[in-house]
C-alpha cells in the first residue's frame, strides 16, 4: 500500500513510525515531512494547507490511502476534496473538524446536549467583550474560537489581563480571522487529562490517557506553548472516572455529531478537566494530540494502520485496539525563545538512542545536516514498566540531544509521579 501522511511534526512522526510497522506498506510519503521523517518516508515539499497540490500529488502516485493527521488541513476539507478524487482517509471530513475548528460551535453544542463543560460567553466584537469582562468574575479564561497552534488561550487573574487578552486576540490580530469571536469561560480547577479515542461514527475506543505539560517553564510557569512533555497513563483517570468520561462524554459527543449532520470518523481528541463536580471538557481537537501521540502510540500494541482502515470503512466494531499496562514519558527539547521567537537553521546533534524514541517536530535537513526548523524540536520518549523508570530514562537519553539553546522542562511528569504516590 502506498501511504500518505500530511503534516511535518512530532506527531506525524510518532504515526509514521506506527504505520510502518504494518507489512502491507510499500511506500510513505510525507506532506511535507521533516528532518527525521526523511528516514521512513519521502518527504514532499508540499505545504499541510495546499488541499489542490495534496490532492494533485495523490493522485499522480496513486495513494492508497491519505493519513490527514494535522488540524489546519482538516479544517480546511482536506478529507472531503481526498475522498472526492477516490482517495479514502483517516481524518474528519469539513463539516466534523468544526469541532476543533470552531470553539463557539464546540460550546454550542457541548450546551444544547448537556455535556459537561465550563459556563462561558461568546462575544463577536471588542465592544461585547469589554461589556461582558465589567461584570464577569475571576480569574477566567480567554479563547479564540478559530486555530491559534495552541497558543490562543489566555488564563486572566483580572480585569486588566483579560482587556490584554482581547486586544491581542481582537484588535491587534495576532491569530487573524481566527480572534473575529472569543469565547469567554468560566476557569475550572483540578487535575487536567487528554483522552484520544478512535471513533467510526457508530462505536468510540478510547486509548491510554495521558498528562500534557504546556507551560514553557518547570512548576508550570510561563506561557502556553504546544505541549513540552507527556507521560501516559494518567494517574488521575481513575477507572470511575474513566466510566464517568465514556458514559457522560464520550458517546454522548459521538451521538450528539450524529445528530448534527456531522458524524465524526477519525482521532477524536478531549481535553478534560477532573473538577470537584465531576469531569468537564476544556477542550476537543479534530487529531491526535502533540505530544500526547509521543506517549500514547508507543504503548499501542494493535496495528494502528488497521484501525485507520476501519475507522474509515465503518467497521471499529470488528478492530482490536489494545495498549500496553507500560507507562511512557515524553520530553520535548525546544528552541531557546520559544514559544516566541527563536532562531532557526541551527545544527543539531542527537547521539544514538539506547532505549529510547527519538521524535522529530521541528527539524530539517540542510546541506545533508540536520538543523532546528521550528519551536519544539525533538521529542525523547521512553517506554517502561512504571512511569518513575520512563521518566529517568527520558531524562538520561535527552542529555544526548545537542544544539545552540537547547531547552527542555526537567519537571516532566513529577506531578504524576506525585499523584501515583497519594493513591
Amino acid at each position: 500500500m502506498k501511504i500518505m501522511v500530511v503534516g511535518g511534526g512530532g506527531r506525524e512522526h510518532a504515526l509514521i513510525q506506527k504505520i510502518a510497522e504494518n507489512p502491507k506498506v510499500s511506500q510513505i510519503y510525507a506532506l511535507p515531512g521533516n528532518g527525521g521523517i526523511a528516514a521512513q518516508a519521502e518527504c514532499v515539499p508540499i505545504g499541510a494547507k495546499d488541499i489542490d497540490g495534496i490532492c494533485r500529488f495523490a493522485a499522480e502516485k496513486g495513494i492508497d490511502f491519505a493519513v490527514v493527521a494535522q488540524d489546519d488541513p482538516l479544517v480546511l476539507g482536506a478529507v472531503d476534496a481526498l475522498n472526492a478524487i477516490g482517495v479514502p482517509c483517516f481524518g474528519p471530513d469539513k463539516k466534523a473538524a468544526a469541532i476543533e475548528g470552531s470553539k463557539v460551535f464546540a460550546k454550542e453544542l457541548m450546551r444544547k446536549y448537556h455535556i459537561p463543560t465550563a459556563a462561558y460567553q461568546v462575544c463577536g466584537s471588542i465592544e461585547e467583550a469589554r461589556d461582558y469582562l465589567d461584570q464577569a468574575a475571576y480569574p477566567l479564561v480567554i479563547k479564540a474560537d478559530g486555530l491559534a497552534l495552541g497558543k490562543g488561550v489566555f488564563i486572566c487573574q483580572d480585569r486588566q489581563e483579560a482587556d490584554q487578552a482581547v486586544t491581542v486576540i481582537m484588535e491587534d490580530k495576532k491569530f487573524g480571522a481566527s480572534g473575529d469571536r472569543i469565547v469567554v469561560e468560566e476557569y475550572l480547577t483540578g487535575p487536567e487529562v487528554s483522552v484520544l479515542a478512535f471513533t467510526d461514527g457508530h462505536v468510540l475506543e478510547p486509548m491510554v490517557s495521558s498528562m500534557d505539560h504546556k507551560r514553557i517553564g518547570d512548576g508550570d510557569m510561563g506561557p502556553n506553548t504546544g505541549g513540552m512533555g507527556t507521560v501516559a497513563p494518567n494517574p488521575y483517570y481513575t477507572p470511575e472516572i474513566a466510566r464517568r468520561c465514556r458514559e457522560e462524554i464520550f458517546l454522548p459527543t459521538m451521538e450528539a455529531m450524529n445528530r448534527e449532520g456531522r458524524p465524526f470518523k477519525g482521532c477524536l481528541y478531549f481535553g478534560l478537566m477532573i473538577t470537584a463536580g465531576g469531569p468537564k471538557v476544556i477542550e476537543y481537537n479534530c487529531r491526535f494530540g502533540d505530544p500526547e501521540a509521543q506517549v500514547v502510540l508507543p504503548l499501542l500494541q494493535s496495528d494502528l494502520l488497521e484501525i485507520m482502515l476501519a475507522v474509515s470503512e465503518e467497521r471499529l466494531a470488528e478492530t482490536e485496539v489494545r495498549f500496553s499496562d507500560q507507562a511512557a514519558c515524553c520530553v520535548i527539547a525546544a528552541s531557546q525563545g520559544y514559544p516566541g521567537s527563536y532562531t532557526g537553521g541551527l545544527p543539531i546533534e542527537t547521539g544514538h538512542m539506547d532505549g529510547a524514541i527519538l521524535y522529530h517536530a521541528g527539524t530539517k535537513l540542510q546541506d545533508g545536516r540536520l538543523v532546528t526548523a521550528g519551536g519544539r524540536v525533538l521529542g525523547v520518549t521512553a517506554v517502561a514498566p512504571t512511569l518513575n523508570q520512563a521518566r529517568d530514562k527520558a531524562y538520561e537519553e535527552i542529555q544526548k540531544i545537542h544544539f545552540p539553546g537547547v531547552y527542555y522542562r526537567r519537571d516532566i511528569g513529577k506531578r504524576a509521579l506525585a499523584a501515583l504516590e497519594q493513591n
